[in-house]
């Protein structure tokens, strides 16, 4: 499974960063995350084509966004194995969009909307929550007892 993230905005020297690298190093599929850098109070229609030229046009997309739906662990573990099954080379993108989150032409294109519940969370953190879920949805894929229902 090939993990992609997109992300709007560049993470500095932080916990968060070093949390970022240290579930990264775990998985053992491949992820890389792609910073999408953007001009300072950039609105999501003017971050919409910086974000396109990083994203192949039949790409399994999964945006980020507080509308979206909730999963428990398990649920999000099954989900992200069948989107890679049916993704082009089994690659499944993420969209982290900026602070005034996406167009609606970017959710249109997503398979999925995912949210981590009603609370808005920094994109940094976010960022970390979702690597972590992705790491945990390998663990629970593979049977480890990392995650305890």
């Amino acid at each position: 499974m090939k993990i992609r993230l997109l992300v709007v905005g560049r993470m500095k020297a932080s916990p968060q960063a070093e949390l970022c690298a240290e579930y990264i190093k775990r998985l053992n599929w491949t992820v890389t995350v792609k910073e999408i850098e953007t001009p300072k109070g950039a609105t999501s229609a003017e971050e919409e084509p910086l974000i396109l030229r990083h994203l192949p046009d039949q790409a399994m997309l999964i945006a980020l966004d507080e509308r979206g739906s909730s999963l428990a662990s398990p649920d999000f573990a099954h989900k992200l194995q069948g989107w890679a099954q049916s993704a082009p080379q089994n690659e499944v993108y993420f969209l982290i969009g900026g602070a005034d989150g996406l167009t609606e032409k970017k959710k249109k294109k997503a398979k999925f909307l995912l949210c981590f519940g009603k609370q808005t969370w920094p994109h940094i953190l976010v960022r970390v929550m979702l690597l972590e879920q992705i790491y945990r949805a390998q663990q629970i894929l593979a049977g480890h007892p990392y995650h305890r229902a």
